[in-house]
C-alpha cells in the first residue's frame, strides 16, 4: 500500500511539471509553507507532494480513507484530520524541482523540517527557486534539525539516538522519512547566499519577521530557524 501510495504522489507531481501548474493566487499577500505535511495556518498555501495535499480538496470519503493509509491516524482523530484538510489551502507539487509559482510574485516563504529530506543538489535548486519567486524584498523562514544540536547529543553519550533520529532516520515505509543531508549556522548560511540571497539572520523559537511564526514554527530544542531577505 504505502508503495501504491508513492506511486500515485510521484505520478501526481509529474503530471503537475509537464502540465506547469501554477498556485492559483487569491490573496494580495502570497504566504507558502513548503513542506507542510499537516503543519499549517490559515492563510497560507501549504505545499508538499503527499497524499494528504493531494486528496484534500476531494470528499470526505476519500479523507476517511487517506486518513488510515497516509499514516495520520497515528497522530490526528479524523475529526483533526477532516478540519485540517477542508479548513486550509493545499497544492500538490513535487518539490524537489522547484517551486509552482511566477518569478517575484511571492512575499513570504516558510519551510520547517523539509530541507534535510532533500540531497544537496535538490536543496540548493528549491532555494534558487525560493529566491526567483520571491518578490524584492521577500523574505524566507527556514527550520531545520541544527546539526550543532544533533553532535552536541553525540558528544554527550547519546550516540544511538543522534545517529537513529538525523542521519541514519528509519524510512517507516517511505524514502521521503529519510534525512538526506544535515546544516548548522554556517552550512545553511552558505547555501542560501549561493541560491541569491544577502545577509542571513539567526531566528529564535517563535520571533522573526515571518508572519505567523507563533503558529508555524515547531521543536524548539532541536532546530535552527534562519531568516533571510531577498
Amino acid at each position: 500500500m504505502r508503495r501504491l501510495i508513492e506511486i500515485t504522489t510521484a505520478s501526481a507531481g509529474w503530471m503537475g511539471r509537464v502540465c506547469k501548474r501554477h498556485i492559483p493566487y487569491r490573496h494580495s499577500v502570497i504566504k507558502l509553507n513548503l513542506g507542510c505535511g499537516l503543519a499549517v495556518h490559515t492563510g497560507w498555501i501549504n505545499i508538499d507532494g503527499s497524499l494528504n495535499t493531494l486528496i484534500a480538496s476531494l470528499p470526505s470519503i476519500v479523507h476517511r480513507a487517506a486518513y488510515r493509509m497516509s499514516g495520520s491516524s497515528s497522530f490526528y482523530t479524523f475529526e483533526e484530520y477532516q478540519r485540517i484538510l477542508s479548513e486550509n489551502t493545499f497544492f500538490h507539487a513535487d518539490l524537489s524541482h522547484g517551486v509552482p509559482a511566477r518569478d517575484d510574485s511571492v512575499d513570504y516563504i516558510y519551510s520547517s523540517h523539509f530541507l534535510e529530506h532533500l540531497y544537496p543538489s535538490e536543496a540548493n535548486a528549491l532555494l534558487v527557486s525560493c529566491y526567483q519567486v520571491l518578490k524584492p524584498g521577500g523574505m524566507i523562514r527556514i527550520g531545520v534539525p541544527d546539526l550543532e544540536y544533533a553532535l552536541d547529543m553525540y558528544r554527550a553519550g547519546s550516540k544511538r539516538e543522534c545517529l537513529d533520529r538525523y542521519f541514519f532516520v528509519e524510512a517507516k515505509g517511505s524514502v521521503y522519512a529519510r534525512h538526506k543531508y544535515m546544516y548548522d549556522f554556517e552550512l545553511l548560511t552558505d547555501m542560501l547566499r549561493k541560491a541569491g540571497f544577502g545577509s542571513v539572520d539567526r531566528c529564535r523559537y517563535r520571533q522573526g519577521n515571518v508572519p505567523d511564526v507563533e503558529f508555524l514554527d515547531n521543536r524548539p530544542e532541536e532546530t535552527l530557524f534562519v531568516e533571510a531577505r531577498k
